[in-house]
């Protein structure tokens, strides 16, 4: 099964300051959590996210789970070479209730990273193994990307903003779910906002479901 975790506000820690840890980072960047990273020594793009604000950043040698006690994260993720601190830490996390992940123990953590086709954001594809081969996922991300990029169109990707925008108003107006599903049927197969947003006029678009939404009954 694959789910996608709601991060936002939440603190997630990432122990490790080497290019494994700024693949993690990378991939929580989008999620708008709080991201730590505790570690003896960083690399030159982790220390520019650092200075950018982006994350924030503790000078820590770690050699126990005491941070987990100290932070109380909601999540940790552990990329440091010592695969018996690794191992201590997400036991401990798994303990304290602390969702838990290590790159070089995929079996033992509590979630997996897929290969992700990332369109504008907005639309994402996940290529999974199940752990069985990371670099396999990543080979067939590669060849999927150059097929959804023919199928996943610019307006499917407008239109997904624009019902996006519509939804956040119609739950303030409709009251059924029934009704807020027929109202952004209505909008998807809008003639007028089709023409919209294929002349990339997507303000007259978001102008026009409202009006729509006005007028709905």
């Amino acid at each position: 099964m694959i789910i996608h975790l709601n991060l936002q506000g939440r603190l997630v820690i990432v122990i490790g300051g080497g290019n494994e840890a700024l693949k993690r980072i990378n991939s929580l960047l989008e999620e708008k959590c709080q991201i730590l990273v505790i570690s003896n020594e960083l690399n030159s793009q982790i220390k520019t996210l650092v200075k950018s604000k982006k994350i924030k950043f503790k000078k820590q040698k770690i050699q126990n789970s005491d941070i987990l006690s100290i932070y109380k994260p909601y999540m940790v993720i552990t990329t440091t070479n010592d695969k018996k601190l690794n191992q201590k830490i997400i036991n401990d996390a798994k303990n304290k209730k602390i969702i838990a992940y290590s790159s070089d123990n995929p079996e033992l953590s509590d979630f997996a990273n897929p290969a992700i086709i990332d369109f504008e954001n907005t639309i994402k594809i996940a290529i999974f193994t199940g752990g069985k081969s990371p670099a396999m996922s990543k080979k067939l991300r590669i060849e999927s990307e150059k097929i959804f990029k023919k199928i996943i169109t610019k307006e499917d990707i407008s239109q997904i903003k624009i019902q996006n925008i519509a939804r956040e108003h119609a739950k303030n107006t409709i009251s059924t779910q029934n009704e807020r599903k027929m109202y952004l049927s209505s909008i998807m197969g809008d003639k007028e906002i089709k023409r919209l947003i294929k002349d990339g006029q997507l303000k007259r678009a978001e102008k026009r479901a409202i009006t729509i939404l006005r007028n709905w009954k």
